[in-house]
């Protein structure tokens, strides 16, 4: 929802009752992620996308059924490519859309968690998806330290399910994890949803992932670029004020004339699994500090550029200053997959490629090259349906 958070929350403020359809579950090869929201309005305005255009009619309907009615619904599109075609999922993969109505001030859950949503808060929004029918929809909003909404109304609950739910959302909401949750109703954690289960739908929302650029070369504009593309908050830091200029990156969300190991130390506590640290400057005196640090951190990518004879000194280097192997291995370098690139736009398209296949866990292969899953990320968590790997996108 974080995406069409603005228009909801002006509905919300409104008065104005609205539902929201949300992806839950996808395999194969669904068009859009978990999370994604589609929302309709009392007066039939709509905003966002669960599929990209596949069964955005049949979710329409369904938003509105739901706020004629009053009651959630999860329902269930595609598994094979007939059925998918019946109901407009040509990609043949398995969606699975949780439709919620909200009345604004009837639900203390979701009042709040629209409220931090849009005000950039952190937060994770519990909702439970599927279990006893008058516990669909219940929702809990938890932060960092506190909660709002309740399971307690529903006769079948306890206290025990709303603290594991809390804190089981917290801890996702902490590693920026969106996904299912599934419970008994004494809040112990279940591997599979079924009889006496309560399955929750656990969305982080988070500040976006950072990127930091190390080294305000020709190269660096190019890759804050594509690293705004791919939906980064993205940072240049060069020691030499006259490189380190607003002027010569816009795009950057923030450019820091500082030592490049200085500027990460004073980042420890702003950086985090999602964090992609690219190393542009191909200078040990920067380099090497740099890196002994990023290499001992918890960050989710560090690349350095570099021809092959530097990265060889450069490991020579970090192993003479005491990193192990396990930790130099970490690094990606020369930076970017092998697209035979040249400019620094081809650049940093091999740069993000690298990035998005380290995240996602793709091979690099063409895609015309394998018979496999497409989504590879998806594929690790769910087993994939008889439906085929038709379409890259629906």
């Amino acid at each position: 929802m974080q995406d069409i958070a603005e228009q909801l929350l002006a509905w919300h403020s409104s008065g104005r009752s609205f539902a929201v359809a949300t992806v839950v579950g996808v395999s194969g090869s669904a068009p859009r992620d978990p999370g994604a929201a589609l929302a309709v309005d009392a007066s039939g305005e709509a905003i966002g996308s669960v599929s990209g255009g596949c069964v955005e009619g049949a979710v329409y309907e369904l938003c509105q059924e739901a706020i004629a009615s009053g009651r959630p619904v999860l329902e269930h599109f595609g598994y094979s490519d007939e059925d998918a075609f019946a109901v407009g999922l040509t990609c043949g993969g398995l969606l699975d859309v949780f439709v919620q109505p909200v009345t604004p001030g009837a639900d203390p859950g979701l009042d709040a968690g629209i409220t931090y949503i849009a005000s950039g808060t952190p937060v994770a929004l519990a909702r439970v998806v599927d279990g006893p029918t008058g516990l669909l929809g219940a929702t809990v909003a938890v932060t960092a330290d506190t909660h709002h909404g309740s399971l307690s109304p529903a006769p079948t609950t306890t206290g025990a399910l709303e603290r594991a739910a809390v804190a089981e959302a917290r801890a996702m909401l902490d590693a920026g994890r969106t996904g299912k949750l599934v419970l008994g109703l004494d809040g112990r954690p279940c591997d599979d949803a079924a009889q006496g289960t309560i399955t929750f739908f656990v969305e982080s929302y988070v500040p976006a992932p950072r990127m930091i650029v190390f080294g305000a070369i020709d190269f660096a504009a190019a890759v804050v670029k594509i690293g705004k593309f791919l939906g980064y908050r993205v940072t240049v830091c060069d020691a030499r004020p006259v490189f380190a200029t607003t002027r010569r990156f816009p795009d950057a969300d923030e450019v820091v004339v500082d030592w490049p190991h200085r500027y990460l130390d004073s980042q420890l506590d702003r950086i985090d699994g999602r964090t992609v640290l690219c190393v542009l400057t191909h200078d040990a005196k920067f380099d090497i500090p740099l890196l002994e640090r990023a290499l001992r951190l918890p960050v989710g990518y560090v690349g350095a550029m570099g021809s092959r004879r530097t990265h060889r000194d450069r490991n020579t280097r970090l192993r003479e200053i005491g990193l192990t192997d396990a930790e130099i291995s970490r690094l990606r370098s020369p930076i970017g997959l092998d697209l035979g690139a040249r400019t620094p736009e081809e650049t940093a398209v091999s740069v993000a490629a690298e990035i998005v296949a380290h995240r996602r866990g793709g091979s690099c292969l063409p895609l015309s090259a394998g018979q496999g899953p497409i989504h590879h990320d998806l594929a690790r968590s769910t087993p994939a349906p008889q439906a085929t790997q038709a379409t890259q996108a629906a």
